[in-house]
């Protein structure tokens, strides 16, 4: 009897009694490494791999990687400026994003991590000690689709409390991206909150819609033709019925980047009666599609002139697969006489830049 209450006691005692929690092994790397001098160090470790570059949406080349002890492949670039980049590594021929990174950036097919890059003082994008919006995620199911879709929608500070109607931006992506693209890597929402802080844009609604309306590999022009009867007869709509918008087209703005920026041009130019200031960044699509579709608009170029408030066009200098088209569809728009304002600016294919073009744009939106 006492052997077994003793054996009981001490069962008890070594249940109760406080576990040492396991030491937890120091991370094998660090990655990325942003220095004090702005430079990057990239790390992945492959130890059966043969060969890693680095992508990177600022670098032309894709620099190697060194492999070192433990199989850890590593290379430093830069110096980078302020901002946000993107990234991802390729290991032998498959690119993947940085799995050491948590913050990654979605795409509608593969994946890519993000950089940041403080700067002093802080940029326009960064979050400040200044009233915010929110930011939203509606599901909803598409007539036109047949299919779940996604909208983000910002709300200025100080929606909740008032009971105004609001101006509404209709924001775009681009290709191979996702309708989380300008809130996570475009970061429009501290941008917006900044501007209406400063009282250097008007508040307003910014719906940002997924912009693949159709399989990936359709060709963009074919997506974009079904992404207008979706924006048109399943977006707005729901918009206007669950958010304070103002219904008219003087309040109504629509701005894409790339694929979205073709998007932008053939939906705001044929629906005039709807839009009123439309922006298109880089604007991505073969021409000869991308002509056919305007045409119809341009053919009455003085009406357009009549109904647009604003018209605007930019594409970086540096980005050679965008650029040509760019001057093309400013030397067409100015053949037809249409009114625009056309800003070629140093720059590449990536959020560094549409972040200043939106920067630029936004305050131009709305205003009396």
């Amino acid at each position: 009897m006492t052997t077994s209450w003793l054996a009981s006691f001490l069962l008890v005692f070594a249940l109760d009694a406080p576990v040492a929690a396991p030491k937890q092994a120091p991370p094998a790397y660090v990655s990325p490494e942003v220095h004090a001098d702005r430079t990057v160090t990239f790390r992945i470790q492959a130890p059966r791999a043969a060969e890693v570059t680095l992508n990177g949406d600022w670098l032309d080349a894709k620099p190697k990687l060194d492999k070192g002890d433990k199989g850890i492949w590593s290379v430093t670039v830069g110096p980078l400026p302020p901002g946000l980049f993107i990234y991802s590594f390729n290991v032998d021929g498959v690119a993947t994003p940085d799995v050491f990174n948590p913050d990654v950036k979605l795409r509608a097919r593969s994946a890519g991590s993000i950089v940041v890059i403080p700067g002093d003082p802080p940029d326009e994008s960064d979050a400040r000690d200044v009233p915010h919006g929110t930011v939203e995620v509606n599901w909803h199911r598409s007539a036109v689709l047949g299919q779940m879709r996604q909208l983000w929608v910002y709300l200025p500070p100080g929606y909740e409390k008032d009971r105004r109607s609001y101006p509404v931006l209709y924001l775009l992506h681009g290709r191979n991206g996702t309708a989380a693209d300008w809130t996570q890597a475009g970061l429009v929402n501290f941008i917006m909150d900044n501007l209406i802080a400063g009282k250097r844009a008007v508040p307003m609604i910014i719906v940002m819609p997924w912009l693949h309306a159709l399989p990936y590999d359709v060709p963009s022009v074919e997506s974009n033709d079904a992404f207008a009867d979706y924006l048109l007869k399943d977006v707005m709509p729901l918009v206007e019925r669950r958010y304070r918008v103002a219904k008219d087209r003087a309040h109504r703005a629509l701005i894409g980047l790339s694929m979205g920026g073709a998007a932008t041009l053939t939906i705001g130019l044929n629906h005039p009666e709807l839009f009123s200031q439309l922006a298109a960044y880089s604007t991505g699509a073969p021409q000869a599609e991308l002509e056919k579709r305007l045409a119809p608009a341009l053919a009455h170029a003085d009406k357009l002139n009549a109904q647009l408030r604003l018209l605007w066009l930019g594409c970086g200098k540096g980005d050679a697969d965008h650029i040509v088209l760019d001057d093309w569809l400013a030397k067409l728009f100015t053949e037809r006489g249409l009114k625009f304002t056309h800003r070629p600016t140093e720059g590449v294919h990536n959020w560094a830049l549409w972040r200043l073009y939106f920067h630029e744009t936004a305050p131009l939106l709305f205003r009396p």
